[in-house]
This record gives structure tokens, C-alpha cells and sequence, in this order.
């Protein structure tokens, strides 16, 4: 069982910089592709940026491709998410997400991200 658990959620004004860290226990963080989602209010859920295992391979969604960047550190189980040039639609809560071989999901908390414009 990987519990994950997210944290660096703040206020921020729009142009403002954050980084969220998400801390992975319970499993072999090596073996995880780890993700970022967030959620606005009133919305779904939505996949932000994904990175492999190793950290070789990165995805991100139009909606942050070039303001946002994933990493991870394997030897602290920690990723995180660069968000710079924040925007009010930015705001929502932010989840961590693993998938575990072969196919587990897990999710954190979440972290609130509010972006005053």
C-alpha cells in the first residue's frame, strides 16, 4: 500500500511562483510513474503532468506545457511540480497520484493552490 502525501499549497497572486512536493511511503518509489491532477471547483478532475520512473520521460497537458515542470528524486520517494507564471485559473486542489505495477492507483490528500488575480 503507498500512502502519498502532498504539501506547498498556497496563496499566490497570478504571475506568482509555487512548488508542490509530494512524499511517497509503503512501496518501491522507483517502480511508480507518478502524476500531478488537479481539481477546480465545480470541476473534474484533471492530469496535469506524469513522469516515468526513472524521470527520463515527461508529459504535460496544453493547459500548463511550458509554465509547469515535473520532477522527481528517487532517493528522497519525493516528486514535485514547478508551477510558474500562475494564472486564477490555475486554482483547485492539487493531487498526487502513483500507479503502481501492475496497474494500482493511488492518490494523496491534496494540497489547495488559490491563484488572486
Amino acid at each position: 500500500q503507498v500512502q502519498l502525501v502532498e504539501s506547498g499549497g498556497a496563496w499566490v497572486q497570478a504571475g506568482g511562483s509555487l512548488r508542490l512536493s509530494c512524499v511517497a511511503s509503503g512501496g518501491a518509489f522507483d517502480q511508480l510513474s507518478m502524476g500531478w491532477f488537479r481539481q477546480a471547483p465545480g470541476k473534474d478532475r484533471e492530469l496535469l503532468a506524469r513522469i516515468s520512473w526513472s524521470g527520463s520521460g515527461t508529459y504535460y497537458e496544453d493547459v500548463v506545457k511550458g509554465r509547469f515542470a515535473i520532477s522527481r528524486d528517487n532517493a528522497q520517494s519525493t516528486v514535485y511540480l514547478q508551477m510558474n507564471n500562475l494564472k486564477p485559473e490555475d486554482t483547485g486542489v492539487y493531487y498526487c497520484n502513483a500507479v503502481a505495477p501492475p496497474g494500482y492507483r493511488y492518490w494523496g490528500q491534496g494540497t489547495q493552490v488559490t491563484v488572486s488575480s
